[in-house]
């Protein structure tokens, strides 16, 4: 199990994680932009947030990784708007052969809070779950299903 540190912008996180890669330096180890997104019928997304980022990682150290996306209007929370400086998640990240761990952590965690996205599995191959628990801390927990 490995923890990080999980940061939101609007539209500035390509910007910020260039920035912080000329200070830790090392490689992206993903990038990925809305526009990469499968098509659902309901997101409706501009021009401009197609292009924002849906997720980049960069690798700090053997422990940490330092991970973000942009968020629009249409992706965040109702009851958790975006305030800039304040929406850092603290990320859970376990392997395939984790799953039960994920689950176990995530009713755990989010009792009594508030779920933004329940653990379910993804288009990245995932299981994924966001929320806040019941002290205003905002969690993620990924499980990988498949092998990178």
């Amino acid at each position: 199990m490995q923890f990080n540190h999980y940061l939101n912008f609007q539209g500035e996180a390509e910007a910020a994680f260039n920035f912080y890669k000329s200070v830790f330096g090392g490689e992206f180890a993903m990038l990925k932009r809305y526009g990469e997104m499968p098509s659902d019928g309901k997101s409706q997304l501009s021009d401009a947030e197609k292009n924002y980022i849906l997720h980049v990682s960069l690798p700090i150290n053997e422990f940490t990784i330092l991970m973000a996306s942009d968020t629009t209007e249409q992706f965040c929370a109702a009851n958790s708007p975006f305030i800039k400086g304040t929406n850092h998640y603290i990320s859970i990240n376990l392997e395939k052969h984790e799953q039960a761990e994920a689950q176990r952590l995530y009713e755990a965690l989010s009792q009594n809070g508030q779920i933004e996205m329940p653990l379910e599995k993804t288009f990245w191959g995932a299981l994924y779950a966001a929320f806040t628990d019941q002290f205003g801390v905002k969690w993620m927990v990924n499980c990988q299903l498949v092998d990178e």
